[in-house]
């Protein structure tokens, strides 16, 4: 195939490549012709004219991984049957490279290997080589994932496999040095790639059996072992203590580096400190999220965090920022505000809050899923964490001497860095050290530095900035959708409501179609089945969004995704399966259940399924969750920390969830009810379901799917509240403190 045949600079056929059939050049073509006004080709090989060298199918994908590796000299597909079929064909291996938009070291494998002409064209000519977005698959990516931490006793991205072609995987590993003695590798991944076609080849009988085993494998590790009945309050118990036995009272978090936000799961640590009555966890809740904010691991000038931090003083970060990480963490900051009464967690909830909403948000309302690690310096190069550094001089070429002094010191801008010559914002000493320092006092050093913050924004923002993934997810969305509308609640900040319910507008006008979700929207379309976490996340955001608005609207809708998984993904047996019964067939039906960087679909939906029935009243929600507790039974007694989510659940069942309705005479049920919401809204009480609704036919519609609404009345023409717990109510509250007074004898000794 020519440049001619494809367009003048769309690129040619990769080395080495079977010839594209016709009907592929012409699509290719196509797409060319259509390709975004200012489209730069991302790779190193290009033709005199600019355009690329090389064009591959993945040119003809929305992901923006994908699109990111259409111009590698690699033959690329797309996962799917024609490159299994034509892995049958030629009688080769399948090269499976998995990562996502983001990642920096699939950002290195791609420079090093995919992008060299020698490894690209053995590739070409040995393998059928397949990319995979493990954010817009991530049932492919579980499945392999898990082959290669049975391979290599680890796991991460760029994950590289090799599999069969009926998609049974042999070996793996992750990142692959491209040549013998790079990186202080002993084999490259030439000589690897050469090895295992040889092997292939030569020995068809050990491959297939090391292919056979590795498959059982999967089946076993990707079904949780059979339940041993409904878990009681031991495994919350023994999570907290194995946290305990392995906290870092320094730093926060666990001991030891690299550090992530969720390896020390702050929400289930304040639950049990109030379950228990013990003063501790609480603290290392509150110490970890301290510190977290005062480390480079937090955006100091943007606000959100990045991804995990290198180091065991979250000083400095991978700095890729994924939107499900800040949706979590806002969530996490929230309670601790609810805990401590300390404003400076709801500060920084609100910061990120604000990064997503000027950085994040989609034209129309959605949200964007992440940034890059990487973003050019001024010499043309990609470098990690530039774009968020800074030099004294650069701080004085903003602020002057005196500020950029004062911020200097404050954030420990120094001559030599904290990372590859330039300064990490950070806040290592307490505030009454530097003011001390500096003679001034503590407020007057905040003032300056506050007022520094917004000019330091702005040039920033005048850098190259990293990449922006700019899919729709809508699992994440959910997540940020809960965080928007739970800051609107407890923080009575009636703003937060307007971009949940954007967000959840375009998701379900979008991204759904016949009652069925998508997964990704991208370049106008939406694409792929749902899974498991993006109706689970989505419905959780929606019960958020109900208890943030009273609109009996959110309530229906979560019900009806809670009945497309009760369809399509529940298991008899109790649980949900990652992918629907019309799904693709792959190797294993995941039952997905290890909560890690996001909570598990699972873990989610029986918290969903556990506020559904204190809000509807109906029975088989809650049978339905205790038959996914005891499902997973056996893994919250035995491994509770790989489930330290679900332990929310567990919570909330073990508690004594009460159901709070506020009813009011006028139209605006919340600045109405604000008397009571306010102080409420600040306590952590995690175990309620909350309606905030006005008398009359707003009331009458929230009735039909929340029964407890049914009856409340308005009395003496007040807002008025009614506490129940499980069909007993307390007397109609309409003073204030009455209602406080009845609230308060439900919390545990020495609740605030």
């Amino acid at each position: 195939m020519s440049g001619a045949e494809l367009g003048m600079t769309a690129g040619d056929l990769p080395p080495g490549a079977e010839p594209y059939s016709t009907a592929l050049q012409s699509h290719l073509k196509q797409a060319w012709q259509e390709r975004a006004e200012g489209y730069v080709p991302r790779t190193h090989h290009r033709k005199a004219d600019g355009g690329p060298q090389f064009t591959n199918r993945l040119f003809l994908e929305s992901s923006p991984y994908l699109l990111q590796h259409a111009h590698n000299p690699v033959n690329w597909y797309p996962w799917g049957d024609e490159a299994f079929e034509e892995a049958r064909r030629l009688g080769r291996p399948v090269l499976l490279s998995v990562g996502y938009s983001t990642c920096h070291w699939c950002h290195v494998m791609e420079e090093e290997s995919f992008e060299d002409l020698e490894i690209a064209r053995y590739m070409n000519e040995h393998y059928v080589a397949v990319k995979v977005d493990r954010e817009e698959r991530p049932d492919v990516d579980a499945i392999y994932m898990s082959a290669v931490q049975a391979l290599t006793g680890g796991g991460g991205w760029p994950m590289t496999v090799w599999l069969t072609d009926d998609r049974k995987p042999f070996f793996g590993g992750t990142y692959f040095p491209a040549r013998d003695g790079d990186r202080g590798a002993q084999h490259g991944f030439l000589s690897v790639l050469d090895g295992l076609k040889r092997a292939y080849d030569q020995d068809p009988i050990r491959v297939a059996e090391t292919a056979a085993g590795l498959t059982e494998h999967l089946t076993r590790a990707m079904t949780p072992p059979r339940g041993e009945g409904l878990p009681d309050a031991v495994g919350l118990v023994e999570a907290a203590e194995q946290y305990q036995s392995r906290f870092d009272p320094s730093y926060g978090g666990l001991s030891g580096a690299p550090k992530f936000p969720s390896s020390l799961p702050i929400r289930f640590l304040l639950r049990e400190s109030r379950r228990q009555g013990d003063g501790q966890l609480r603290e290392m809740a509150l110490l970890t999220l301290r510190r977290m904010a005062a480390g480079g691991m937090y955006d100091q000038l943007g606000g959100g965090f990045h991804r995990y931090s290198t180091d065991s003083r979250w000083l400095v970060p991978h700095f890729e920022k994924m939107l499900y990480d800040n949706a979590l963490l806002v969530v996490a900051y929230l309670e601790a505000f609810q805990v401590a009464g300390d404003e400076e967690f709801a500060d920084v909830a609100r910061d990120i809050l604000r990064y997503v909403s000027r950085e994040m948000t989609t034209p129309e309302g959605a949200f964007y899923s992440a940034t890059d690690a990487d973003s050019m310096t001024p010499q043309g190069e990609r470098e990690e964490g530039w774009f968020f550094t800074w030099t004294p001089a650069e701080l004085v070429a903003v602020l002057g001497e005196e500020r950029a002094r004062v911020v200097g010191e404050y954030y420990a801008v120094q001559e030599q860095g904290n990372f590859e010559g330039r300064s990490i914002l950070h806040r290592p000493r307490p505030l009454s050290a530097v003011a001390s320092e500096l003679g001034m006092t503590g407020s007057a050093v905040l003032a300056v530095v506050e007022e520094a913050r917004e000019p330091l924004y702005q040039r920033r923002s005048q850098r190259p900035a990293p990449l922006r993934d700019d899919k729709v997810l809508v699992a994440w969305n959910g997540l940020m959708i809960s965080a928007f509308a739970k800051a609107a609640l407890i923080l009575g900040e009636r703003g937060y409501v307007a971009p949940a319910i954007a967000a959840a507008d375009f998701i379900l006008g979008s991204m759904r179609s016949e009652g069925r979700l998508s997964r990704s929207f991208m370049r106008g379309k939406a694409r792929h089945n749902a899974y498991l976490d993006d109706y689970a996340f989505l419905a959780a955001g929606l019960l958020d969004l109900f208890e943030a608005t009273g609109d009996a609207r959110w309530l229906e809708e979560s019900i009806a995704l809670d009945q497309v998984l009760a369809s399509h993904y529940e298991d008899e047996a109790g649980g949900f399966f990652m992918t629907s019964d019309d799904h693709e067939s792959l190797l294993v039906r995941e039952k997905p259940s290890y909560d890690g960087a996001e909570p598990s679909g699972n873990s989610v939906a029986l918290l969903n399924l556990l506020r559904l029935h204190e809000l509807t009243t109906n029975d088989e929600y809650r049978q339905r969750a205790e038959r996914a507790l005891g499902a997973f039974g056996q893994l919250v007694t035995k491994v509770p920390t790989a489930v330290s989510e679900m332990l929310l659940a567990l919570d909330f069942l073990l508690d004594r969830p009460r159901e709070i309705v506020i009813v009011t005479p006028g139209d605006e049920p919340f600045e109405e009810a604000r008397p009571m919401l306010s102080r409420m809204a600040k306590t952590f009480y995690p175990s309620k379901v909350v309606a905030v609704v006005q008398e009359g036919a707003p009331l009458e519609r929230l009735a039909r799917s929340a029964p407890i609404a049914r009856g409340k009345l308005v009395q003496d023409g007040k807002p008025t509240a009614y506490i129940c717990q499980a069909g007993r109510c307390q007397l109609p509250a309409t003073d204030p403190e009455v209602f406080w007074d009845q609230l308060k004898g439900d919390l545990p000794q020495g609740q605030p």
